[in-house]
Parts: structure tokens; sequence; C-alpha cells
């Protein structure tokens, strides 16, 4: 590889994971074990968003222990925030609980103890359907078990320097004059209209009142009640922009990852960290957000919620996973041919891994292959045995409710040889997309075609139009190279690209034939731009 310098497998997740090790290092801080840590939201349906910030976690957890060190990941539940607006779908009377504790919310669906539960359980089935290891943590139970008690003391005693720091940061005035701190007020159960005014240190306990607050532009009422509650309970919490610093000196945190939307908080947090906890504020990334199909951020309250769910009735875990990994940098649209993509694009990855596709630049191949092992959790990556898209394609022109045995017989017939393991996800993804959504998008090629490559494939279009037996569509494919003097295996290399990615497959003619000349020479014209 020259000159080049590739850190470990050539990924952004060894370059940080690197870098962690570099601070730690300087910092001289214990490196027996090194933490990440992502946050779960649990006020709303998850979406495929949510669960980036868990596998970027655990991906730099792998790589840290790839490079010899001990590692954990730590997926933080934040049930005790309230919950700010009912998403859409969910029950009316979810109203009557607006600004209280997600987690003492009765569950809308009747299976969980309560409305966070539910959803914090929605985005770990999707961690652990992906393979993605993870040490839970219940922000109720951690309150409750008074695991953050030393540093909520210390952060009350300091008040007024969190607040200084706050405002210095944000421009926020309001912790100038109350104590960064919530309490489930004890009369209404709502969190977000108390106020905490007093601490007192040897009894550690909070006098609250209940005044009160303005919430996405709405005003809600408080109850009026007054009263003392201890620290070392689940009636209260630390706010946001003081929380983190508390979470990340109690459980010794070295990495953590942040979206833009909360990029205030962070910075407030990394100071009290480091000015009040007297702590070392883990290694951050910051990323982007992730959007709809129309541009606009994916939000629970808004209803344009992907959940992980949906992509795994028509997608692999895998394909998601990857889809979260190859960048962290720039907002990133999210729809439901993603998934179609990211299962081609999976194909493509593998078949650079076990260098059926060549890759010139050892920079990229580096990261393709480094990506594509991540991907794959550092375990083995699997070969392609039958692509995604032939068997996609013939599940456009299979026979409903006679689709698995049609694909399998068409597999037969090309000669693929393969175990029931690799297909029977495969067919179900492609069957499930063909019959609930419907017909699935072209692929594009990644392939510069000369002029007479071009000029040979609008002839091959005219020419099989009208066919629809294999082996004349077959003798076409020779009677076009030879008129054009193309070497024959390069066109037959080309077709096979723009088909399905490959450089090669079955027999051209009849799958041609078997998939339809009509969405062939559809791709064909979509790659001419024509």
């Amino acid at each position: 590889m020259g000159d080049i310098e590739i850190i470990n497998r050539g990924t952004w997740i060894d370059k940080v994971a690197y870098e962690i090790i570099n601070r730690e290092k300087k910092l001289g801080r214990d490196l027996s074990i090194i933490k990440t840590e992502s946050g779960l939201g649990a006020s709303g349906i998850p979406h495929v968003g949510s669960m980036a910030d868990a596998v970027r976690a655990y991906v730099v957890t792998l790589a840290l222990r790839d490079m010899g060190y001990n590692s954990v990941s730590i997926a933080f539940s934040d049930d005790m925030d309230g919950l700010r607006s009912v998403p859409q779908g969910l029950p009316k009377w979810l109203e009557d609980y607006l600004l209280m504790p997600v987690s003492m919310i009765p569950d809308p669906f009747e299976c969980h103890s309560s409305y966070g539960e539910h959803m914090s359980s929605l985005l770990r089935e999707s961690l652990d359907m992906a393979g993605i290891e993870y040490v839970h943590y219940s922000a109720r139970e951690v309150y409750r078990k008074g695991m953050l008690v030393k540093e909520i003391d210390e952060i009350l005693r300091n008040a007024d320097k969190a607040g200084e720091i706050i405002y210095e940061e944000t421009g926020q005035e309001k912790y100038l004059n109350i104590l960064p701190y919530y309490v489930v007020c004890e009369k209404c159960g709502r969190i977000y209209t108390t106020v905490v005014t007093e601490y007192d240190p040897k009894r550690k306990m909070v006098k609250y009142e209940c005044v009160g607050a303005e919430i996405k532009g709405r005003w809600y009422d408080g109850c009026g009640h007054e009263g003392w509650v201890k620290i070392d309970s689940d009636k209260g919490k630390l706010v946001w922009k003081v929380e983190f610093a508390a979470r990340w000196r109690a459980l010794d945190i070295r990495f953590e990852a942040y979206g833009k939307d909360i990029a205030d908080s962070v910075r407030v947090n990394d100071r009290v960290s480091r000015e009040i906890l007297g702590f070392e504020p883990p290694y951050h990334i910051r990323y982007e957000m992730f959007l709809d199909e129309a541009g606009r951020k994916i939000t629970k309250s808004r209803g344009n919620v992907f959940t992980p769910q949906v992509w795994y009735r028509y997608g692999s875990p895998e394909s998601l996973i990857l889809f979260l990994l190859k960048r962290f940098i720039g907002t990133r649209r999210v729809k439901l041919e993603t998934i179609v993509y990211m299962m081609r694009e999976l194909d493509y990855y593998r078949d650079v891994y076990h260098g059926k596709i060549k890759i010139e630049n050892p920079m990229k191949l580096a990261r393709m292959r480094g990506l594509i092992e991540y991907t794959y959790k550092l375990g083995p990556v699997p070969p392609v045995v039958v692509p995604y898209e032939v068997i996609l394609s013939l599940a456009e022109v299979a026979p409903e409710g006679k689709e698995r045995e049609f694909i399998l017989k068409r597999l037969d017939k090309y000669g693929y040889k393969y175990k029931p393991d690799d297909v029977e996800e495969l067919i179900e993804y492609a069957v499930n997309w063909v019959r609930e959504v419907g017909k699935p998008p072209l692929y594009e090629a990644e392939i510069e075609l000369e002029p007479v490559y071009q000029e040979a494939l609008k002839k091959f279009i005219e020419e099989i139009n009208d066919l629809s037996d294999g082996e004349e569509i077959q003798s076409v494919i020779f009677k076009t190279a030879r008129e054009y003097n193309i070497p024959i295996k390069e066109f037959f290399k080309t077709l096979y690209i723009i088909i399905s990615g490959r450089e090669y497959g079955p027999r051209l003619g009849p799958l041609i034939a078997d998939i339809g000349v009509n969405k062939v020479v559809e791709t064909i014209k979509k790659k001419l731009n024509i």
C-alpha cells in the first residue's frame, strides 16, 4: 500500500478508536475498560436514525477491542424525560399525561409496564435483531438506585456555577435563578412544570414548586403544589444541560456521539463535567440528522417515522447497519427505496471484500473492506451465493402465491449452488417488497460506457424488444458484440453489471427472458439516459 497510512481497518470507526486511545493515554486514565455510550429515546416510536447512536457506539467498542482493549457499550434509555407531545397515530388520551415522565405513563398498547418501556423495547428489539451488544440502563432505575447521587449533590452545590455556564454557552438565563433539577410533582405528576429553588445538602433534598411551563409554544398551568423530595429517588432528575455530565462521570464514559440538534447541551455538559465534576468528558463525534424523502427532519411527533421494523420486513439487518455506518457526516435522506438500494450495495461490498470486484485505490479498498467487516460485527463476511438483484427480479414476475417455488426452480435452472439459508430470507424480503410496495427502483450500475458500447446497447435493446425466448436473446448478445467489434466476454460483463451489478452470473439470455425483457430494456435505457 506504499506510503499511505491506513489505521487498522481504514474506516472512520478505526480513526475514532485510535484517537480515543491516544487521548486517554495523554490524560493518564485507566484503560482497563473503555466504555462507549448512546442514548435511547423513549418518548416516541423509534426510527432508523434512532438506531444510529447505539450502532455507532457499538462498532467503536468493536474497534477498541480489535486494538486489544477491553470495551463495553452502554445504551441509556432516557425514560425520565417528560412526554412533550403525542406522536401521530397514538391515542388522544395520552394528552392527559403530557409533561409526565414517559416511564410513569401507561402503555397505550398494554403490553409493557409503561409508555417509556414500550418505546425503549422497540428500539432494543431492533438492536437485538441486528446483533448489537450493549448494557442497558434505564434512567428511572439509575435515579431510583441513587447511582447519580454524588454527581447531583456536586452539581446542586455548585448550581450558581452551572447556571453561569449555561448562560455563557446558550444565553439562557433561567438557571441563574433556579436549580438545574426537575421534580416529578407529587400532586399532578408532571415533571416540566416544577422549579427547584433550594437544596439542602445535609438531607440531600430539594425544595420545589409546581408553577407551570411553556413547552413548544403552549402554556401548561402548574398545580401550585410545594414540597421537598430526596435526590436519591426517581422523584426527580437533572435537566439535560447538566445530566449528561453526571452520567459520564458516574458511568466513566469515554466516547459518545451526538446529533447537531443537541450540540448546545453537549457543549454545556462538557464544561460542567470539567469545571464542576472534575471529569474530562468523553471523546465526541458530531453527526447530522436523518431526513425523510421531502427533506424534513424525522421526528416522532410529526409522524414521518420510518422504523427499523419496517426495514427488516424488506431488507436484512446488515443492510441497515451498512447504511448507518457508511458515513456520519452530512444529512442522510431515508425513504422506503433506500432499503432496496442498500440490499444491492451490501452485495457489492461483499463482492469487493471477496475479490469478485476489483478496487484499485488502496484507501478505498481498505475502507470498503473495513466497513463490511464492521457491518458483520468483525465476524465472517459471507460471500454472495445468489445475488439479491436476481431474486428481486424473479419475485417481480413470479406467480402470486407460488413465488418461493418459482424462484427456487429458476435458481436451480441457472445452476446456482446454494443452501436454504442462503436464499430464504432474500426471497422473503423480495416477495414482501413486490407484493406490498410494488415495482422496485431500477438498478443503477456504476459503470462508464464508451461510445461504442452505448451504440451497441441501443442496438441490443432494439433487437430484443419483441423477443421472449432466452436462447434467441442469447444469440442477439453474441451478434451485437460481433457487429460492434466488442469482445464477447466484455459485452456480457457490461450487460451483467447493468442488469445485476455483477460482472458474471447465470446464462444471460434465459435470465433476461425470466426477469422480463421490458424491465431489462428499461434498465439499459436509464443507464443510457434515453
